[in-house]
């Protein structure tokens, strides 16, 4: 029997732990996507202790804590740190199956050298162990990005952010590059007309020009995009639903804006055409400038209104939807094709009935300008586990080139989380190893472990045109 979490777990081949320790193990991470705070690295900060590092804005465990019937009050509420912890530790032995047990215990172990098993009985000492841990300046916000090899994260920021904390990073001696992702689904967001007009307003003091026209919003954004771009941002990323692909046309989105500006709310053709000419204006500044666009798609978001009334957003309130994507997407798409505006696109599917329709659809658009123009993104959120993720590769493997593929992000708000690079590469090399082993692929170790260096680190840095250093 093999021991929990050791230095070949997930490696169930010889092949599989060449491949991961002589490969893939020692590569930079690149983090193209995660929810981390600027401020937070500029500032350098130190956290207090283990929660506030770990359980503050996670709703990944306040789901499992809630489910376990853990109240509400140690989760997002008021009581002391080491309590709630105590109360995730409880909870920890009834996560099993779940990814968020080995993602506890891979963290334990990587940042704080931690092997025992995170429970009721050692709960204290492991509160006690890696609070004493944080107090280390090593284990700021930038030693923990340090300590994991990181060499590029790129946040997630809307366009009215001032991006002082990028630039504060920017000034300072961090090694590591943090640049900002231009994220505008506020400005297309018209399904609340109150709040679009809040929103315009906030625009139009970030961009410091007066707002009374489709035009006028076109232009204050593009001005933030302009000044996103002169601080080293090539991403945009879109949190969505579905593309949206509804035939319109100019007097119909101008009418359109005027009526929701003035606080009318829309139907519901009225907020896809509003939303249809929005995407299409933000890919076309993104290939004017070489910018790598990103659309996460398939989230049915804030289910449970009271919740969402009480704690707002990104709370643990959300679920896979079952959109209808493949028509929308290809006429989005081919639009941009069609007028050889198509920038570089990575399209995450949060949906597992849907991984085939993009590991297909990513095909149509590859038109040999770029190796891996158009990505099928990493298995994003609810997929984010070890089925989600060999599913999402067998799914490229079998219809596109797992070969290009730029590889795994956090997506997380967390400064622990990068051990889920880890995780990812582990599964990567055992899929690998393991047909080798079969006679399914070439006992060609050698170009096997390229490949997986590649998937780890080479194809994004050169996707991105980041040169980080090895």
């Amino acid at each position: 029997m093999k021991s929990f979490l050791d230095e070949n777990f997930l490696l169930k081949t010889k092949t599989a732990q060449t491949l991961y320790h002589e490969y893939a193990q020692k590569m930079p991470l690149i983090d193209y996507h995660c929810h981390l705070s600027p401020q937070q690295i500029a500032d350098n900060i130190q956290f207090s202790n283990i929660t506030e590092a770990w359980l503050s804005g996670d709703h990944y465990k306040w789901r499992a804590m809630r489910t376990n019937g853990v109240d509400e009050s140690y989760c997002t509420g008021n009581k002391p740190d080491e309590e709630k912890f105590i109360k995730w530790a409880e909870t920890v032995p009834y996560t099993m199956r779940n990814p968020l047990y080995h993602w506890t215990h891979l963290e334990l172990q990587r940042h704080f050298d931690v092997k025992e098993i995170l429970n009721p009985n050692s709960a204290k000492s492991i509160y006690e162990t890696t609070s004493s841990f944080l107090q280390d300046p090593a284990y700021s916000t930038q030693g923990l990005i340090q300590k994991m090899n990181v060499r590029i994260i790129c946040t997630t920021d809307d366009p009215i952010d001032t991006l002082e904390y990028h630039q504060k990073i920017k000034d300072s001696n961090f090694n590591v590059k943090v640049l900002p992702a231009f994220r505008p689904d506020k400005a297309m967001e018209v399904n609340n007309a109150a709040k679009f007009v809040e929103y315009v307003k906030k625009l139009e003091q970030a961009a410091n020009v007066s707002i009374s026209s489709v035009e006028d919003l076109l232009a204050a954004i593009k001005n933030r995009h302009d000044y996103f771009a002169t601080m080293g941002c090539n991403v945009s990323d879109h949190g969505l639903e579905e593309i949206y692909a509804e035939d319109f046309t100019a007097s119909e989105i101008e009418a359109i804006f005027i009526k929701v500006y003035c606080g009318n709310e829309l139907d519901r053709l009225e907020q896809r055409k509003f939303k249809s000419f929005m995407l299409l204006e933000f890919a076309k500044w993104d290939w004017e400038k070489g910018w790598i666009q990103q659309y996460h798609l398939g989230a049915l978001r804030n289910n449970n209104a009271r919740m969402m009334q009480k704690l707002g957003p990104d709370t643990g309130w959300d679920s896979i939807g079952d959109f209808s994507q493949a028509t929308a997407l290809a006429k989005f798409l081919n639009t941009l094709d069609s007028e050889d505006k198509l920038t570089k696109t990575i399209i995450y599917n949060l949906n597992p009935a849907d991984n085939e329709l993009m590991a297909t659809m990513i095909g149509n658009f590859n038109d040999g300008s770029v190796a891996g123009k158009i990505q099928f993104g990493s298995a994003w959120w609810f997929l984010d586990q070890k089925d989600g993720m060999e599913r999402q590769i067998n799914a490229l493997s079998n219809m596109g080139l797992l070969s290009r593929f730029v590889g795994m992000l956090t997506d997380s708000r967390s400064f622990l989380s990068y051990p889920r690079h880890e995780y990812f590469r582990r599964i990567v090399c055992n899929m690998f190893g393991n047909e080798i082993e079969e006679g399914e692929l070439p006992n060609d170790i050698a170009w096997t472990g390229k490949v997986i260096q590649d998937i780890c680190f080479n194809n994004a840095n050169q996707y991105f045109g980041w040169n980080a250093a090895l």
